[in-house]
């Protein structure tokens, strides 16, 4: 199974903002509620991100996940700032968290299939 997440760099700098929010929330209580943000920054960073096995697409969310069925996968598409979608059979493209285009061949590795490019201009 491969296992592709964000950068822990993003929980811990989610944590740190949410340590000196603490400061300023003693000091001014109403701004406590902007606590919130940091902590769901720190959520999604830990939690977001894209897993695959043999049997298909796992997407996770901050909040819920997606399985995908590599039956269901028409392609897997890369846009020009390298982040990956997979175009589903119905059309529909869902975006792959985490994913970029350098992780292409280690994905299609996991699903136990051959990568095949389309070198068409």
């Amino acid at each position: 199974m491969l296992r592709l997440r964000h950068s822990p760099a993003i929980t811990v700098a989610a944590v740190i903002s949410m340590i000196a929010g603490t400061s300023l929330a003693r000091w001014a209580v109403e701004l406590l509620p902007l606590l919130i943000i940091p902590l769901a920054v720190a959520v999604w960073g830990w939690r977001a991100g894209t897993d695959a096995d043999a049997e298909g697409l796992t997407v996770r969310a901050a909040l819920g996940s997606r399985r995908i069925p590599w039956s269901d996968v028409s392609e897997l598409i890369t846009d020009a700032r390298g982040r990956v979608n997979v175009r589903l059979a119905s059309g529909k493209a869902v975006a792959l968290p985490a994913v970029s285009a350098t992780d292409l061949p280690r994905l299609v590795a996991a699903s136990g299939q051959d990568l095949v490019t389309d070198n068409a201009p």
